[in-house]
């Protein structure tokens, strides 16, 4: 088992998660190819020791255990294994301190992406 970073995080990419993570496996991606690595956060599953610090801090409720992955994000779990192919393209971004999302903006984000919790 590891965590997902799901597109709930996609240019949203609030770094509370990566403050928490002790193992800092928890990436930006800094390569080119912006098609392919969409702009979010991503957990390397090689390195993830399944702790979950990560899941509560995220204020867009991004992040889910690879099992509980909700369907409509089913894709974005393979998205999250592959940041482990690019590991000279990726870095553990620095926090930023940015304002918490309102319950409405993470409601609209969800709607969004199909996602009904």
């Amino acid at each position: 088992m590891t965590w997902v970073i799901t597109r709930l995080c996609r240019d949203c990419v609030d770094e509370s998660c990566v403050d928490v993570c002790p193992v800092d496996c928890i990436y930006e991606y800094t390569g080119d190819d912006k098609e392919a690595f969409p702009n979010q956060l991503y957990i390397d599953p090689e390195e993830c020791i399944n702790c979950g610090v990560c899941e509560p801090e995220c204020p867009w409720e991004a992040i889910f255990e690879d099992e509980q992955v909700p369907e409509v994000f089913n894709d974005d779990t393979p998205l999250n294994a592959r940041i482990v192919d690019v590991s000279d393209d990726r870095g553990v971004p620095e926090h930023e301190d940015k304002p918490a999302p309102s319950p409405d903006q993470i409601a609209e984000n969800k709607t969004k992406w199909g996602y009904s919790a």
